[in-house]
């Protein structure tokens, strides 16, 4: 089928890198025909950088305006339209579908959720005064909804050194043998400098490894700058494709993520993490943020529950930085389930049989 992916870029990455991720994984594991109309593209086509150009070039990313028919690029009506996130279709494009004899099916792809009502609204209708017919479909971790994206599958436990990709190897050159790894992309609330404070207080040897931009935008090194003891050592990555991102997470002992595509990996890597959820004013990132936990923890005892939860929401290192181990094991496990719930294909496959 042709499937056209429309993507509005919200906080940069992780609205690209879910429909990035989609769009490879229908195309390269499933054989459809992808189109991407994004209104950033340069973002797109950064966290894309470095996949193996077959894959690339089997997908046309093209830039939002282009959805809209002329003379040179008369647009070909898509089979399934994928409405990310709920962004509103460009008016031209939406024109074309009205007048094409045979309609497409409109997908409204939702937030993953872990929350219970998301099974009750997942795969219903949306009906539209146009009436072309449009769903909703939710990502999520029970059986009953959309599934998660897994492509690709990182490999169990750690990658070998030799296979450092070369955008990182400045970085990784400059790691203490023994010391651990913590990885830090999150939104610019968090008690950053206070929880690092905190963290070089324990004394042991820790190398903390900032997304691009982070330090400057947590204002480490700014008027006010981060004063640490000398078992921590603060490294700044560049930017990296999704790919290499992907393989910075599976080399450290814990990783603080944000967003969805960056938490998906972050389960997938099989270590202990940090979800930065995104916080909104009505708090209701508390609600996502429990229901999720609920998931995640719902065979640990009571011991790592308490210690887990309490990182989850910030509480300093100093409180459970000691069931990093417990935790650890606890990640492997859940990576596990993760892959046997998702035995089926995950988002993907479950689009397919939904649109079928």
């Amino acid at each position: 089928m042709r499937w056209d992916i429309f993507c509005q870029i919200v906080d940069n990455y992780g609205d690209a890198g879910v429909c990035w991720r989609l769009a490879r994984s229908l195309s390269s594991i499933h054989g459809q025909e992808v189109r991407i109309f994004c209104d950033d593209l340069p973002t797109l086509n950064l966290l894309a950088s470095g996949v193996d150009p077959s894959i690339k070039q089997k997908i046309d990313m093209q830039p939002w305006e282009a959805s809209h028919a002329n003379a040179r690029h008369p647009v070909q009506i898509p089979d399934v339209v994928i409405e990310a996130f709920g962004c509103e279709l460009p008016e031209r494009y939406l024109a074309g579908l009205f007048i094409a004899p045979v309609k497409p099916i409109i997908i409204n792809l939702e937030y993953l959720s872990a929350e219970p009502w998301v099974i009750d609204f997942h795969g219903k209708a949306s009906p539209q005064s146009h009436g072309i017919p449009k769903y909703f479909f939710f990502p999520g971790f029970q059986d009953e909804v959309g599934g998660l994206l897994l492509d690709p599958i990182p490999a169990e436990g750690h990658l070998v050194a030799k296979n450092i990709p070369d955008d990182l190897k400045a970085t990784w050159s400059k790691l203490r043998p023994g010391a651990k790894r913590i990885s830090i992309f999150c939104y610019p609330g968090a008690p950053l400098k206070k929880w690092l404070a905190d963290l070089g207080r324990l004394g042991e040897d820790v190398d903390v490894l900032l997304a691009h931009g982070h330090a400057e935008q947590l204002s480490l090194y700014g008027e006010n700058p981060i004063s640490l003891p000398n078992n921590l050592q603060l490294l700044s990555m560049p930017f990296v494709s999704q790919d290499e991102y992907d393989w910075a997470l599976s080399q450290c002992d814990i990783n603080i993520v944000r967003g969805e595509d960056s938490f998906v990996r972050a389960q997938l890597a099989g270590k202990p993490f940090i979800w930065h959820i995104y916080p909104q004013e009505d708090r209701a990132h508390e609600v996502k943020l429990a229901a999720f936990l609920d998931l995640y923890l719902g065979e640990a005892n009571q011991e790592l529950r308490l210690a887990t939860i309490a990182a989850m929401t910030w509480a300093m290192p100093s409180e459970w930085f000691r069931d990093l181990n417990r935790w650890n094991a606890h990640a492997k496990h859940w990576r596990t389930h993760l892959l046997e719930k998702q035995a089926d294909g995950g988002l993907p496959a479950r689009l397919i049989r939904f649109v079928a």
